[in-house]
């Protein structure tokens, strides 16, 4: 009796185990419980194996369809026009407008030249530029949740649209796959793309290379992770002093609070090893809730909430917003502060502090939907 008790524990205790996975496998996917069941058993029940089989499956003819119409656009000399109307850091409504193909050759490279010749060519385009401008650091972070392949080409050209539009020195990717960094890569040319993996999914940052020099780049493992969650580190140079740039995508979904502070405590540490002399800005989703980081001691000495810095202002307080942003028709209201971005100033070398913060990606494209799930962070900083 004592024998078949115990085996009925561990039938029991199995069961939960892969249960688990499988609602893990289907938040991480947005695959439902059935294909994750299908994967993870075809895999020996390994969580990475499953999810790579998975993509490879589904992803490849992601692109496909818009590729053919890139092609249709060149050899028939058809073009569309898009129309996009965003706010600027002033609080302005700022209206651009360009063609389809203009919206997917991103934007070329900028030549290097001297800075009267690059101010000349500035006024004859009518964008002049001053020298604080010209100082200023301007990222964008966002979620751009390439895990959901509907309507994912039409999607990825509304990010361009935005890169086009913003220019930002640095961007800050999360839950990005092959076909979609590969998407970017052809057209966002003026960017030197760093990526977290390349399989499954996973984290980028993106460096204009007219603006920042990357030195060097490292990954730092999660090791308790069930997602695939790691957190990428890259040293730049931005007007020739040095800089420490960071993204993550923490661990997902409310059950997993503990993994996730377990992660947020290996970005606090790596800020933290990060010489006083080099400021550091993290950017990404991390998923937390304000409890969880008081939970892990608040922020370490020297690091501020970029958002709580600048005053806590209500228009980029969300994130995630399913009451707004209707990408993922869930039957219930979430309104959260995901996305985040932090920053430790150094004290000696490059000063950094917070400039302006609004969300973007709050116009639906062509397809009715909105670019992400998420709403992106648009972030400038003086310098």
């Amino acid at each position: 009796m004592s024998g078949c008790h115990i085996d009925q524990q561990q039938m029991a205790s199995l069961e939960e185990t892969r249960t688990s996975l499988c609602e893990q496998f289907a938040s991480v996917s947005g695959a439902d419980s059935a294909v994750a069941q299908c994967y993870l058993a075809e895999n020996d029940w390994d969580m990475e194996r499953a999810l790579n089989s998975f993509f490879e499956a589904h992803m490849d003819s992601v692109f496909d369809v818009e590729d053919t119409e890139e092609t249709t656009n060149v050899s028939g000399n058809k073009r569309k026009e898009l129309t996009t109307e965003t706010t600027d850091a002033s609080g302005s409504k700022k209206k651009f407008k360009m063609d389809k193909a203009d919206c997917i050759d991103l934007t070329v490279e900028e030549p290097t030249c001297s800075s009267s010749n690059s101010k000349a060519s500035q006024a004859d385009s009518g964008a002049s530029q001053t020298d604080t401008e010209d100082s200023k650091l301007s990222v964008i972070s966002w979620n751009v949740d390439a895990l959901d392949t509907l309507n994912l080409a039409e999607r990825a050209r509304g990010l361009c649209s935005y890169l086009a539009l913003y220019t930002p020195d640095v961007v800050f990717l999360q839950e990005l796959i092959p076909v979609y960094i590969q998407y970017l890569k052809k057209r966002a040319v003026s960017y030197q793309f760093v990526e977290g993996s390349d399989d499954g999914y996973f984290t980028g940052i993106m460096l204009k290379k007219s603006r920042v020099k990357l030195l060097e780049s490292e990954i730092i493992c999660y090791p308790t992770t069930h997602m695939m969650r790691n957190l990428l580190v890259v040293w730049v140079t931005f007007l020739g002093q040095k800089l420490c740039l960071m993204t993550s995508h923490l661990e997902s979904c409310k059950n997993q609070s503990e993994e996730r502070m377990k992660q947020l405590r290996v970005v606090f540490q790596k800020i933290g090893d990060t010489s006083d002399d080099v400021a550091v800005i993290f950017g990404g989703d991390t998923n937390l809730r304000d409890s969880e980081v008081v939970k892990v001691g608040g922020l370490p000495p020297g690091v501020s909430d970029v958002w709580e810095q600048l005053g806590k202002q209500e228009h980029c307080r969300y994130t995630w917003d399913t009451k707004a942003n209707s990408n993922k028709a869930v039957p219930y209201v979430s309104r959260c502060r995901f996305d985040r971005i932090y920053l430790k100033s150094a004290k000696n070398g490059l000063k950094v502090t917070p400039d302006h913060m609004v969300l973007i990606g709050m116009e639906k494209v062509d397809c009715g939907r909105y670019t992400s799930d998420h709403w992106g962070i648009y972030c400038t900083f003086n310098t």
